[in-house]
């Protein structure tokens, strides 16, 4: 009894392998499709910047000293020619008016030696006139020439030094004016670099005291874009963008400038694009991370695909139920009462989800293939049951 019934479970266990085996064998290959759909495309390049003010001015000081006073602080209104700090000015206005004492020293000696030329004028006239008439020697009359000339030599040098401490006063006078730091532009002040009683020394190199940006209404985005997307990049092109201090914000902008310096970076090749964008809210603030994206192309209600179905290849015992012929160009695979079937297309812009789809050998709701699931079918399929072997 028992040896029948071994012999009847082993029958049972062969028959169902047999089944499930020639089940997987002859039933049909599973593939994941979609329909082919019209719809918006929008092409664009991507690329990460920082967003600028337009203009952003440095303000440093000419003069040493020490900071006495400083009128603005961060996120300051300023106008252009507003005092906005003053350097201690003792020391340059004790320089004003040693200068001023050394122009009417050099003055004086101007006049003095103007009085000098016109007596050794006089004394050669009078002489000139007594040779004439030879009551005095030859020698006098030289002697009186020498001195005239010699007397118009020292005019025209201290005309000379009345000159130079005239520009000495203008040099005093200049440095006095640069203790009082004014704002060059109109703007906002957004770094100050000073306190009161702070020190400068600009006689090496001009230290920056604050950096003002000219308008914050209007802002740039300085993106550098990969070598292998600058071509498709024009000026005049849309922009769109976010900022992490708004995630839910889309900002809009145009591409202002494509700049053809490199920047490379460990073998990178990239190119500034400079792209300006109105900020009448203040939202931006310079120094800001923008995501950007610049809007190569845009097409409005076409036949477009899916991205993935440009990449399938089909293989093994799938390859087995589709015609043998030449693939070349682009193509897809569509399924033809149960069969793959592949034909070439013509793809147009793609966003990289979904590519356009221009010739008409595809037609909105025909259904293409994007991957095989004949695997995942076969393990699902399979029973859950105890192995018999």
């Amino acid at each position: 009894m028992k040896k029948i019934l071994f012999i009847i479970l082993i029958g049972v266990a062969i028959a169902l392998t047999a089944f499930f085996l020639l089940n997987n064998k002859n039933g049909d290959i599973k593939f994941r499709t979609e329909k082919v759909a019209k719809g918006d495309l929008v092409m664009s390049v991507t690329a990460t910047g920082t967003v600028n003010a337009v203009t952003t001015v440095l303000v440093g000081t000419q003069v040493s000293g020490t900071i006495r006073n400083i009128s603005v602080d961060f996120n300051s209104p300023v106008k252009k020619g507003q005092v906005i700090a003053q350097i201690d000015p003792a020391t340059f206005q004790a320089q004003v008016q040693q200068a001023r004492a050394n122009l009417l020293a050099a003055q004086a000696n101007l006049e003095k030696a103007g009085v000098t030329l016109v007596d050794a004028k006089r004394t050669m006239e009078r002489n000139a006139e007594l040779f004439a008439k030879n009551l005095i020697a030859r020698s006098e009359l030289d002697t009186a020439e020498t001195n005239y000339e010699t007397a118009k030599a020292s005019v025209s040098a201290v005309k000379s030094q009345v000159a130079q401490t005239e520009a000495a006063v203008e040099f005093a006078e200049t440095n006095l004016r640069y203790t009082r730091i004014l704002s060059p532009v109109d703007g906002v002040v957004i770094s100050r670099n000073v306190d009161v009683g702070q020190t400068v020394a600009a006689s090496f190199q001009t230290p920056t005291l604050f950096t003002i940006a000219q308008d914050l209404t209007k802002m740039q985005i300085d993106t550098n874009v990969d070598e292998a997307d600058i071509g498709k990049v024009n000026v005049g092109q849309d922009v769109e963008f976010t900022v992490d201090a708004h995630p839910d914000l889309t900002f809009r902008g145009k591409v202002w400038q494509v700049r053809n310096a490199p920047i490379t970076v460990q073998n990178v090749v990239t190119y500034d694009v400079v792209i300006q964008v109105e900020n009448p809210e203040l939202k931006l603030k310079p120094g800001m991370t923008a995501n950007v994206a610049i809007i190569i192309a845009t097409k409005k209600d076409v036949l477009k695909i899916p991205n993935a179905a440009l990449r399938v290849k089909l293989n093994g015992a799938e390859q087995k139920s589709v015609e043998k012929k030449a693939v070349s160009g682009p193509g897809v695979w569509i399924l033809e009462q149960g069969t793959p079937k592949r034909i070439n297309i013509s793809a147009g812009i793609s966003d990289g989800s979904y590519t356009e789809i221009t010739s008409p050998a595809l037609s909105e709701g025909q259904e293409v293939i994007l991957e095989s699931v004949a695997g995942a079918q076969k393990k699902q399929e399979a029973p859950p049951g105890p192995r018999f072997f």
